[in-house]
């Protein structure tokens, strides 16, 4: 067993569909689908999705004509044309929910485009060739997406990983590796693949992502082109909210501007109802952190929270897992399972256990995100800012705090948010975690 699912070229360690809740609130969306159409345009270009970042786009789109005339004059054996801002390794970096892997992917179409237009001066990434399409909706034998909803990425997985990246392309014009998590390498993992971005066969590009540039080894990030994506403007957000997914323009800007710019939260947000009323709950915490008793009973009610979460996606993929894997063992229903395969079972287990923990954690830091957000909001009201608050729903709940409490004690709270974060990425308990950030709620 690798540890490898996913089909055609879009894998996901764990053999498990993303959970709910995201490494740092980041949209993990399936690139199978990525547009919708609910009765309107369709998308024009593989750039449509990608929401506010017009000088990242900018980038790119140059990048990829000088690639595709690479590759052109390569054909036809001329000499290769010079300047070109074309790379072999590049690294994605931003904020929760700026679109890094939205980019990534898009540029990776971008690089497979084999659209006729092309030789009449248009730009690579119609979104109609085969190239692109295929590209886009995860099919294409020459990108590879690779995405974990595991806490890292192993020696084991990237060596595989490292082997494809040899290969030359078996049908498009540039072999892509987009890696969603390449913050998720181990310090094994990463010394693994530094050696491929080294030393990249001609025609393979590799397309990291990232929250920041830290998360990645330095003698990684060096030999990478960076590019910074920033956090989309809450209009931008809901726009595309509107236009892409048929949303109400008024339930789009209220989750546009709940989540601050964030691309993946927001369409949540607006589209599930169980995500509003966890939210809500979130909310609430406030509130509710005037005693001993209240603090531990919030805590305990983030954490039961979190673990119905995991368990929600243990319910919708273990079982089914698990019987997929006793198939390909060979297992007969209701008998024992083949000598041999016990090695294989136990670290399927590992893994979904693995999985579950991540889930868990991913449920924690939205909830910290919205924390944030609201005493955000209560310092804005108590400085006299004119920024605009992104939870105006709970207006009442943040006058009452802000006209309880000082600027100096709203700031504590925060900080005592951001020691939570930093406690659960330690793996410190997760309920001793919470239980003693709302103690530090509670005493400002």
């Amino acid at each position: 067993m690798t540890g490898w699912c996913g089909r055609a070229s879009v894998r996901e360690w764990n053999a498990g569909v993303v959970g709910p809740f995201p490494h740092n609130g980041e949209s993990r969306e399936h690139p199978a689908f990525p547009h919708h159409t609910t009765g309107r345009a369709v998308t024009m270009t593989v750039w449509d999705d990608l929401v506010g970042q017009d000088r990242v786009q900018e980038q790119l789109g140059a990048a990829a004509r000088d690639a595709d005339a690479l590759v052109t004059a390569q054909s036809a054996g001329e000499p290769v044309p010079p300047g070109s801002k074309m790379t072999h390794a590049w690294l994605f970096t931003g904020p929760p929910g700026s679109g890094r892997a939205t980019a990534a992917r898009a540029f990776a179409a971008a690089l497979q485009c084999t659209s006729p237009d092309r030789a009449m001066g248009g730009a690579p990434g119609c979104g109609f060739c085969d190239g692109c399409h295929t590209a886009l909706i995860g099919t294409h034998a020459d990108v590879e997406v690779i995405r974990t909803d595991l806490l890292s990425i192993g020696v084991k997985e990237t060596r595989e990983l490292v082997r494809r990246a040899q290969l030359s392309p078996a049908v498009g014009r540039w072999q892509v590796i987009v890696m969603e998590d390449a913050d998720r390498l181990t310090e094994g993992a990463g010394n693994v693949l530094l050696k491929a971005v080294e030393e990249p066969a001609p025609r393979t590009v590799w397309l990291l992502c990232s929250p920041s540039l830290e998360d990645v080894l330095p003698t990684i990030r060096s030999r990478c082109r960076h590019l910074t994506l920033r956090t989309p403007p809450v209009e931008a957000v809901a726009d595309v909210l509107i236009r892409r997914d048929g949303i109400d323009p008024e339930r789009a800007a209220s989750a546009a501007r709940a989540t601050q710019g964030h691309i993946g939260r927001a369409r949540r947000l607006a589209t599930d109802e169980r995500a509003r009323a966890r939210r809500a709950a979130v909310l609430k915490l406030p509130l509710r952190v005037h005693d001993v008793g209240g603090c531990l009973k919030s805590a305990q009610e983030l954490i039961d929270t979190a673990t119905d979460d995991a368990k929600q996606v243990a319910e919708e993929i273990d079982v089914k897992e698990t019987d997929d894997l006793k198939a390909a063992l060979g297992a007969v229903a209701g008998g024992r399972m083949p000598r041999g395969t016990a090695g294989a079972m136990k670290e399927l287990e590992d893994r979904q256990k693995r999985r579950r923990t991540r889930t868990q954690r991913d449920s924690l830091d939205l909830a910290l995100s919205e924390l944030t957000g609201f005493y955000r909001d209560v310092l804005a009201l108590q400085l006299g800012s004119r920024i605009a608050l992104a939870n105006t729903d709970v207006r009442d709940a943040l006058d009452r705090v802000a006209e309880s409490s000082t600027p100096e004690r709203t700031l504590r709270r925060i900080e005592a948010v951001f020691a939570c974060r930093r406690a659960l990425d330690r793996n410190v308990a997760p309920l001793l975690a919470v239980e003693s950030m709302t103690v530090a709620l509670r005493a400002g």
